[in-house]
């Protein structure tokens, strides 16, 4: 039997980011090793308190790191709290909630220390602003060789699905901290970027949610409570009757690669003008004039996915997991 992969799950919970960090506790192809915190869907002292408060009522084992609470240059966007509620997750009460701390290392660090410790072993899989991986990269840059690899959720390459939620092509993660992003994508790491191209392909149905609250215990109860104002979200804003697969769609990939087609390609990201936050791929074996993606590392993101396997993936997990 293959040994689960060490995983570093780096997010801003959030609605969706609770959903992907249950599918990882409840993958056995994973083991989480740490959690680190961003800002993003809250501003940090909220998704670390969301992070902490998961980690106590459904047992979590790995620590918490909080990360830094800005972009590298820029001054913090506005929270979504029309997406994800005042409190990060749907509004929903807390139950139970009690008042925890992080672990003292800020977590840029503990992703470089643990990649040191884990040479070669850890997946680093980023589901918000990309800004704790930048500060890692700048204070240790040999963290990029010592990964396994990154996964990201994060970007709109207009080949499929939505080109952009927050302006009409940028993503979310991407502009809450443009020049972290082209930082990350143009490292010597592997990376893939699983975008708004296939995670606006997958929905988590009212009937599905239905039948995780039914089958998963008190997992399934919470995330199936969460998701009612995030599909409420989706079905007025896009007419997407329940909840788009973003965050767990990264863990997918993961856990199984072939669940999606990938194109690969150098890829930057625009970090001024009206297309801020764009992300922007040079498709490798295309031939243009000398520009800004020469000579940067070749990455992969996602065009295409297998939704029905992706969600009989999640469901499955999940029942075995949280019985």
């Amino acid at each position: 039997m293959t040994a689960p992969t060490k995983i570093i799950f780096d997010t801003d919970p959030g609605i969706d980011d609770a959903m992907a960090l249950l599918f990882i506790e409840a993958s056995p192809a994973l083991d989480l090793i740490a959690v680190t915190t961003i800002f993003g869907n809250s501003d940090i002292e909220t998704t670390t308190r969301n992070a902490l408060y998961l980690k106590r009522r459904f047992g979590l084992k790995a620590p918490v790191f909080k990360g830094t609470d800005k972009p590298l240059t820029r001054p913090r966007n506005p929270s979504p709290t029309f997406v994800h509620g005042v409190n990060g997750l749907g509004d929903v009460e807390l139950t139970g909630h009690v008042a925890e701390h992080p672990e003292a290392k800020p977590a840029h660090q503990a992703i470089i220390d643990l990649a040191r410790q884990y040479p070669g072993e850890v997946v680093l899989c980023a589901v918000g602003p990309l800004t704790n991986l930048a500060l890692a990269l700048q204070a240790d840059p040999e963290v990029a060789t010592l990964l396994k690899s990154v996964v990201i959720m994060g970007g709109a390459f207009g080949v499929a699905g939505k080109p952009g939620n927050v302006t009409p092509v940028a993503e979310a993660n991407i502009w809450n901290d443009p020049e972290a992003a082209d930082q990350v994508f143009t490292a010597p790491w592997t990376l893939t970027a699983v975008s708004l191209d296939v995670t606006t392909q997958v929905v988590m149905s009212p009937d599905y949610m239905d039948a995780l609250a039914a089958a998963c215990g008190d997992a399934g109860q919470f995330l199936n409570a969460i998701s009612k104002p995030y599909a409420a979200f989706y079905g007025e804003r896009d007419g997407v009757v329940g909840c788009c697969v973003h965050d767990a769609a990264a863990v997918a990939c993961v856990i199984d690669p072939t669940l999606f087609k990938i194109r690969r390609g150098a890829v930057r990201v625009v970090t001024e003008g009206i297309t801020l936050g764009q992300t922007c791929q040079s498709p490798e074996g295309e031939l243009f004039g000398p520009s800004a993606w020469d000579d940067q590392p070749i990455q992969s993101v996602t065009v295409a996915v297998d939704g029905d396997r992706l969600l009989a993936l999640y469901a499955e997990t999940m029942k075995a997991g949280y019985r």
